[in-house]
């Protein structure tokens, strides 16, 4: 998979933007930091504006954001929007009943948590991260928004990393993707 062209964003500017930190948080793994995409003023508005203007007019609900980048580009993207925020956590740091599932990642393994009442039956929702990696973490996210009656319109993310099968996987499971990024393994 490719990444969805954006009239918006200069594919080659933004990886620019993109800071690599290799063997992080394990040997040979490559780390993808936006960090610095969202310290900058004008790459923060470039990546905001990619977002909204893609899902402005796409009779979505809510949108709710993966633990814990997600948190920070998908509340903005809903306030722009005009739409409710949903947090996906991590195990163990949301104080209401909670659902939970499990789920691998590429170095371990983690459990992701939402209120039992962070959405209604029927409402579509963008699902919201900053990569997609193993794909586990936006999968698992979907099977709790699912169980809660909700439908994910379209997963989103700034970065693919295909060579780690996620977004392969998540295509199977019949989500839809967008993406501004992808890093092959030899980027």
């Amino acid at each position: 998979m490719s990444a969805v062209p954006s009239p918006i964003v200069d594919p080659d500017w933004l990886r620019r933007q993109v800071r690599t930190v290799p063997n992080w948080p394990s040997e040979g793994v490559m780390f993808r930091d936006i960090t610095p995409l969202l310290r900058d003023p004008r790459t923060l508005r470039v990546l905001v504006d990619a977002f909204v203007h893609r899902y402005m007019g796409a009779g979505l609900d809510l949108v709710a954001g993966i633990d814990a980048r997600g948190f920070i580009l998908g509340s903005i993207v809903a306030y722009e929007l005009n739409l409710g925020f949903v947090p996906v956590r991590k195990e163990g740091k949301l104080p209401y009943t909670t659902v939970s599932e499990s789920y691998a990642l590429e170095y371990g393994s983690a459990t992701v948590e939402m209120h039992e009442d962070a959405c209604r039956p029927g409402d579509r929702v963008l699902l919201i991260d900053d990569l997609i990696a193993t794909g586990g973490t936006m999968l698992a996210a979907t099977k709790l928004l699912n169980r809660l009656g909700a439908r994910v319109f379209e997963g989103a993310a700034i970065i693919d990393l295909p060579g780690l099968g996620g977004s392969r996987l998540l295509r199977e499971a019949g989500i839809e993707l967008f993406t501004l990024l992808q890093y092959d393994d030899e980027d």
